[in-house]
């Protein structure tokens, strides 16, 4: 009953959500607190390090007929070019890697065919049906080569279901230029503190162990946060700025990937999601939690006209379409919202298929401190555990952890109970019984949470040695955390260091065991594959996470010297043999802050993101939007394939699922059922990334498996997963399937109702920052 009444509750919201239309109310004119002039937004912006071509510049050249010259302070540089004239064009040269169109959108505009060196890319159509919106971007394109382009703009004078002409107009162009990037040879050193031998990699790539990789495809937003969400989409999360993809005339900080044929849908949000965490809930529901407070100072909240995140609980319904069609972010802080506010916090599913909501700041900011810390968690549904009665318990943990314990490191483990890590310490947190399990600190000082941000994953679990529990902790950096910003340097290096510990009470009471990576990293990301490997990519080799606080900034990043070629660590490999960059490729876009990284279903890892800005930028370290596709050797081989599967996999049940071989395969032994989540993934944190390998026995035949399903729910939570046939070290494309009954977590109607009782929206408005600068 309780379910029902989750999703009951859940459907009603979303569907008083979609009878709100007024979106020209809500983002042009709007004003918040604090907002005294309300203004159509004008998204035409010129980040730091591009630079503004007005109509007038003698650099843009007009053809093909007569083009009208208007005069008004509503225009970039006080003026704007339009023609009525069929076929009329204005072409513009520049060296780049970016180009914006600017101008009006109102009802005389029509569409016009835009080139780039000679190849039509887009038609844009600017009629827009009110009052002339002005300073529009009505074109734009970030992931060109860093070279000379031509964009040339024809006007066909065409609307559909018009006999008359229509016009084209500009008011201004916004070029990006290339990016400075870091040499190879200014990565750092190994971190000093290491009993290992040197490590010995592979310099010579043997073809069939070559790794490719891609660039292609814009997001839109900036990348700050990663999704799977379907088998064709990605969801991506950005802060509130000024991001090129628009929606209801303003820019959007969400948007939909789709993985297949890289288009991008823009999705609205209320409140600024600077920062948050999410997870899915046990019904496939995804959940979006915390952020930041209104956009001011730099850019108005009358014009943006986000509200508060801080509270924010977002709700995306399992969105399953292969267009994606219909997929919506509902949020309503006066309904659905957490009992405190919370910046940089981990959200993680659970065993009830809840989502546990852990620590975090109560304001933007950047180290955190006892002032701002939120030392608790708390629960979505609400609980009533522990007295609590849906408000926030208290984690002695993240007290102790200060200063450098946001975004904690956190798995579920095969017993239920929860292994959390910040700063240099870990726990083991048992949330039915309120208690907690320290464990040996991180060796050698190094911190692993942000602002020195490691990254951690939990090994795979095997059926074979009972689903033992093992963690891994990689990067971070030895800063202390007690240390001013002014005495901090964005060319300190980061760690190398790798920890890994089993779970048990043998593992814990025989410690860390340490090994390095071949070099050091901060804010890499690590990725699971189905064959058990582990890819690292990304981060910065010194440094500290964030942005605009230390000495030395490059740009306005504290960090420096990207790491820009990925590694391999393979877990049961012999301790320094684990480590390998055989035929790995050399990426040239930097990494840096805000940089993301995951496993999609075809079996290739989708990377992007890296902003270490206040607001969008095309400095060094800039603004990325560009998307790289590292693709494992394995994807150029004959795979196995699933060809039917179940859509649910209840716990402890025996199911058959068909497959078809690979031509040739003969060891029946070596073939593996892999049962995948692969996580949400934001500042180095894979919290809820998942691989539980199934028990499998091939068919004689070898066209049926029959897989038994994880044996309950603390060895996989219920909830989405990605269901892959491994065979001769070869995975499959992943198949999605519902692990448990695809029911909601239950709803504590008690709880909520406190909750909503005894909290409100914005209650802690008098200790916000004003921007949440970081």
């Amino acid at each position: 009953m309780a379910h029902y009444i989750f999703s009951l509750l859940f459907y009603a919201l979303a569907a008083l959500c979609l009878n709100v239309s007024a979106a020209e109310l809500a983002w042009n004119g709007h004003t918040t607190p604090g907002t005294t002039k309300p203004a159509a937004f004008r998204p035409y912006y010129v980040p730091p390090g591009s630079k503004s071509y007005d109509s007038a510049s003698p650099l843009v050249l007009y053809s093909g007929g007569r083009w009208t010259e208007i005069h008004s302070p509503a225009y970039t540089g006080g003026s704007l070019r339009q023609t009525l004239q069929v076929q009329a064009s204005v072409s513009f040269t520049f060296f780049g890697t970016g180009i914006e169109w600017f101008g009006n959108r109102d009802m005389y505009q029509g569409i016009s065919d835009v080139y780039i060196d000679r190849d039509l890319v887009q038609k844009v159509d600017a009629w827009y049906d009110g009052k002339r919106l002005t300073q529009q971007r009505l074109f734009w394109r970030y992931d060109l080569l860093c070279q000379k382009h031509t964009l040339k703009i024809v006007n066909t004078g065409a609307r559909p279901g018009s006999t008359h002409d229509y016009a084209a107009n500009l008011d201004a162009f916004v070029v990006t230029g290339c990016h400075s990037l870091q040499q190879l040879d200014d990565v750092p050193p190994p971190h000093p503190h290491s009993s290992l031998p040197p490590l010995l990699l592979a310099t010579e790539a043997e073809p069939a162990n070559k790794w490719t990789l891609e660039q292609k495809g814009s997001t839109g937003v900036h990348a700050m946060q990663l999704a799977i969400i379907s088998s064709t989409h990605a969801l991506i999360i950005d802060k509130v700025e000024h991001n090129p993809l628009t929606i209801d005339g303003h820019p959007a900080w969400a948007a939909l990937y789709d993985i297949e044929n890289h288009g991008v849908i823009p999705l609205a949000m209320l409140s600024n999601s600077f920062c948050a965490g999410g997870t899915f809930l046990g019904n496939g529901t995804l959940i979006n939690v915390g952020g930041n407070p209104v956009v001011e100072d730099n850019t108005s909240s009358a014009d943006f006209g986000d509200v508060d995140g801080l509270q924010a609980i977002r709700l995306l319904d399992p969105c399953l379409s292969s267009s994606a069609s219909g997929c919506k972010i509902y949020e309503s802080p006066d309904r659905i919202r957490m009992a405190s506010p919370r910046w940089y916090n981990t959200v993680l599913r659970i065993s009830d298929g809840s989502a546990m909501i852990i620590g975090g700041s109560k304001k933007g900011g950047w180290m955190n401190n006892a002032t701002v810390n939120n030392p608790t968690i708390e629960y979505f549904p609400p609980k009533s555990i522990h007295g609590s009665n849906g408000m926030p318990i208290d984690l002695p943990f993240l007290h102790e952890t200060l200063n450098s314990n946001l975004f904690p490191i956190a798995f579920l483990l095969p017993d239920g109970t929860v292994f959390i890590a910040a700063n240099n310490d870990a726990m083991i947190y048992n949330w039915k019984t309120n208690t907690e399990r320290r464990l040996p600190a991180i060796p050698n000082g190094v911190r692993v949470t942000y602002p020195m941000a490691g990254t951690a994953l939990l090994l795979p679990l095997s059926p074979h040695n009972n689903y033992q529990a093992e963690v891994l902790l990689c990067g971070g950096s030895t800063i202390d955390d007690t240390r001013p910003s002014y005495k901090i340097s964005s060319k300190e290096p980061a760690s190398a260091q790798c920890a890994r510990m089993v779970l048990t009470d043998a593992g814990i009471a025989a410690g860390w065991e340490i090994e390095q990576m071949p070099e050091a990293r901060l804010m890499p990301d690590a990725v699971l594959l189905p064959t058990g490997d582990i890819l690292i990519c990304n981060g910065a080799g010194t440094g500290i996470s964030g942005y605009g606080n230390v000495v030395d900034q490059v740009g306005a990043s504290n960090a420096a010297d990207p790491v820009l070629t990925p590694v391999l660590y393979t877990p049961s490999a012999a301790p320094g043999a684990r480590f390998s960059r055989t035929g790995m490729p050399t990426s040239d876009i930097p990494r840096m802050y805000h940089s993301v990284a995951t496993l999609t279903p075809n079996g290739d890892v989708m990377i992007a993101g890296s902003n270490p800005n206040l607001d969008r930028s095309e400095v060094k370290y800039g603004t990325e939007y560009r998307v790289e596709w590292l693709r494992p050797p394995y994807m150029t081989k004959a795979r196995p394939q699933i060809m039917d599967a179940p859509e649910q996999l209840q716990f402890g049940e025996t199911v058959v699922i068909t497959i078809q071989l690979p031509t040739g395969f003969q060891d029946r032994s070596d073939i593996k059922v892999a049962l995948m989540d692969y996580g949400y993934v934001t500042h180095a944190v894979h919290a809820n990334s998942r691989l539980v390998y199934l028990v499998a026995r091939l068919s004689t035949a070898g066209t049926k498996i029959t897989i038994m399903a994880p044996p309950n729910s603390m060895v996989y939570p219920p909830g989405p997963g990605w269901l892959v046939v491994v065979v001769d070290e070869v995975p499959s494309k992943a198949q999605r399937v519902m692990v448990g009954d695809g029911k909601g977590p239950e709803v504590d109607e008690k709880a909520l109702k406190n909750v909503l009782e005894n909290t409100k929206p914005d209650q802690y408005e008098e200790s916000k920052s004003k921007g949440g600068e970081e």
